[in-house]
Order: structure tokens, then C-alpha cells, then sequence
């Protein structure tokens, strides 16, 4: 691998020689007072990330716990769900993309499940949900920054209708807690999911989740699943501990991480990623290059993950001699998932990226389009995305 490697890609993302670092030290017990020492650092810290992730930096604590699990996110996913659902409940699942339809599926195991989707990319429209939410529907899932697509959904909206409905509300924050706003009491939600190797510049393999009070009261230890039973995990938390086995180098990992956060600042962070998001954009803009999802008054582009539509003559069997083109250059991004491959690319600001880099980003696209015989302008680009990183 080059020296000068880039990861662009939506996870995993970079992480700091601190992390590194901290994942090659000694093995020590997972039952040890120093495995303890490092859960309970980690904690700390991520229930400063949950309850900080506002512009202001100010608190919207939610009275809840910050739970390490020993996955990714998709195991804090299908934990929320099935700690407070059975066969007998309604589950609405709303879904414009990958990840919100893996929410509902998860969920379809569980539960009886009204889905509300949309085309991928496509903005929620709130007024089809608060139809399919009644005095019945026991929870509502969602995806806040649907990663694969670009796209960040009106999680506040929807809160409000669950809410008003007495309805748990689970939220997939994977791609903007740690990197955007995310106002869990304020939005009504009950159960958060973050995960490691996203904006939290962890390693992969371990993820997160927020419980609050209101839904620790509806977790039913006998219907959950054993190896994620969120009530156990609780119990074992206050000791600083996981009811299993826990991977060691990753907590230390995660711990350096948030540690990292909270010496940047959930302000700071939050204006950095959002900052070099719009540099992106507006880079890609004045290559001629389109954003992929579309808006609507209560979605907006993600502050994460860049999508954009490929051009003319780098769509369909092109698309792999651009991504070629681009991984010639020591540079990673990713294309379009399932049936949006061919059609778009995606392009990561999450983890520890520098202006220079997301400037190399920026005229790696546009270099790349270039050697395949596609018309952009990359210098234009490049000067669009400095400019705006300056503003």
C-alpha cells in the first residue's frame, strides 16, 4: 500500500496513530480491573458524544446509558429492535435507502411491520408516515443519514409523531453521531445506534448504543436475544463490563477515539465535518458533476457522505475503469450499493481528514474522470472546494 494512501470510503475511515496505538498494547483480561479502567473511559466519553452532538456543544441529555457492544452496527440495530418488540407488535419502518430497509428487515423478524418507503435517494415525505402511525404502532425505526445515498432524513419530524403515539422510536445514527448534529431528547429518541468505524474514527467491529429511560422500561430480558439482551448489558455496564467475552483492542480503540471527540469538541467536530462536506459538494459542483439524492423542505444533504451522480461515460460498465482510475492515484472512495452500482459514487469526510486531503479528494475525481475521456473541469473544482473551505 502506497504511504500516501487515502480512505474516502463511508467506513471504515481513518483513524489516528493514538487509536492504533492503543489497539497493539498488552493483552490484558477482559475481566481485569485495567479492561474495566478502559470500558469505563470509553463510556464517559460516548455519553459525551450522545448527549453533546448539538452546533452549540450544549448538553441534551436524555437521562440514558451508553452501552460498547461487541459488533458492528448492524447487532445495535437488530438489539434495539428486538429488546422492545415481539411477534405481537407493530413496528413502522421508514426507509429511503440500504440502511433503512436492513432496519426493516431486522425489525420483520421480530415484529409485524408497516414499511413506509420511498425510492432510494428519495426524501421522506413526514405527511406518508404520520399516516401509517396509529395508538397502535408499539415502535418506528429510521435511518438518520442514510449512507447510502447522501441523504439526511427529518428524524426530528418523525420523532414527534412517534412520540405523540406513545410509540418507541430506534434511530440509526451510524453515519452522523460523532460528526453531526444529533438531539436525542429534543427528537424523542428512545434507543440510539452508532458505530465505531464511522464518525466515531474507531476501528470496525464494535458499535454503540444509547438507552434511555424511557426505553430501559420497556426492555423484556426473557424475549430478547440472548447475546444481545440490552438489559443484561446494563447490568454488567454499571460494573464496566460486557456479559461476554469483550474484543480488548477494540474498546481500547474506541476509548482513544472518543477520547479524541471530546478534545476536539462536539462543536468543533460538528462545524469540521459540515465544513468539508460543503467543500466537497461544491468542488464537485464546479466540476459539473450532480448531487445524487434530492431534497425536499424536511431532508438535506448529508454532512458524512457526499453522493454524486456519475457522469455520462463513467455510468454502468465505466464506472469500474473511473474507480480504477481513482485507486491508481492512492486514493479509496466507493461506488453505488446494490442496484445503485454504475450509477453514483460516494465519498467520505468522516474520521481524521485534513483540508489538504479533502482537497487531494477532490482532484482525484476529477483527474480520474479526466483519463477515462470524461469532460470536467478538476481545476475548477479544486478551487471551488478551497474556497469554501476558507468561508
Amino acid at each position: 500500500m502506497r504511504d500516501d494512501f487515502l480512505l474516502l470510503n463511508p467506513g471504515p475511515v481513518p483513524v489516528s496513530r493514538d487509536v492504533r496505538e492503543a489497539m497493539s498494547e498488552p493483552m490484558v483480561s477482559h475481566r481485569s480491573g485495567a479492561f474495566e479502567a478502559v470500558y469505563e473511559r470509553a463510556q464517559d466519553h460516548l455519553d459525551y458524544v450522545f448527549e453533546h452532538s448539538t452546533p452549540s456543544g450544549t448538553s441534551t441529555s436524555a437521562g440514558g446509558t451508553s452501552l460498547i457492544l461487541n459488533g458492528t452496527a448492524t447487532m445495535g440495530m437488530e438489539a434495539a429492535v428486538a429488546n422492545l418488540v415481539d411477534d405481537d407488535s407493530d413496528v413502522v419502518a421508514v426507509h429511503n435507502g440500504k440502511f433503512g430497509r436492513r432496519f426493516a428487515r431486522i425489525a420483520d423478524r421480530h415484529a409485524r411491520v408497516t414499511n413506509v418507503e420511498f425510492e432510494w435517494g428519495e426524501p421522506v415525505d413526514v405527511d406518508r408516515v404520520e399516516d401509517a402511525i396509529t395508538d397502535d404502532t408499539d415502535a418506528v425505526t429510521m435511518v438518520h443519514n442514510e449512507t447510502s445515498t447522501g441523504l439526511l432524513n427529518p428524524v426530528e419530524a418523525v420523532g414527534e409523531l412517534a412520540a405523540e403515539h406513545d410509540a418507541r422510536y430506534v434511530v440509526d445514527g451510524v453515519t452522523s453521531i460523532g460528526g453531526d448534529e444529533f438531539r436525542i431528547d429534543e427528537w424523542n429518541v428512545d434507543v440510539a445506534v452508532t458505530d465505531g468505524q464511522k464518525c466515531l474514527a474507531a476501528p470496525p467491529g464494535i458499535s454503540a448504543v444509547y438507552v434511555t429511560e424511557r426505553a430501559e422500561k420497556h426492555l423484556d430480558g426473557d424475549r430478547a436475544p440472548f447475546y444481545e439482551d440490552l438489559d443484561w448489558h446494563l447490568r454488567k455496564a454499571e460494573q464496566h463490563q460486557t456479559p461476554f467475552t469483550s474484543a480488548v483492542p477494540l474498546f481500547r480503540g474506541l476509548a482513544e477515539a472518543v477520547s479524541d471527540i471530546r478534545r476536539e469538541g462536539m462543536s468543533a467536530r460538528i462545524h469540521r465535518h459540515r465544513r468539508q462536506a460543503r467543500a466537497f459538494r461544491e468542488g464537485f459542483r464546479a466540476m459539473g458533476l450532480e448531487s445524487f439524492p434530492e431534497l425536499n423542505e424536511a431532508s438535506d444533504y448529508s454532512n458524512t457522505v457526499t453522493a454524486i451522480e456519475l457522469p455520462e461515460g463513467a455510468r454502468g460498465e465505466r464506472a469500474s475503469d473511473f474507480q480504477d482510475a481513482v485507486s491508481a492515484r492512492g486514493v479509496s472512495i466507493s461506488g453505488g450499493q446494490a442496484h445503485l452500482g454504475g450509477d453514483i459514487f460516494r465519498v467520505s469526510n468522516m474520521g481524521h481528514l485534513s483540508p489538504e486531503q479533502v482537497l487531494r479528494g477532490v482532484r482525484t475525481v476529477g483527474d480520474a474522470f479526466t483519463e477515462i475521456g470524461v469532460d470536467v473541469d478538476a481545476d475548477a473544482g479544486v478551487v471551488a472546494a478551497q474556497e469554501s473551505l476558507q468561508g
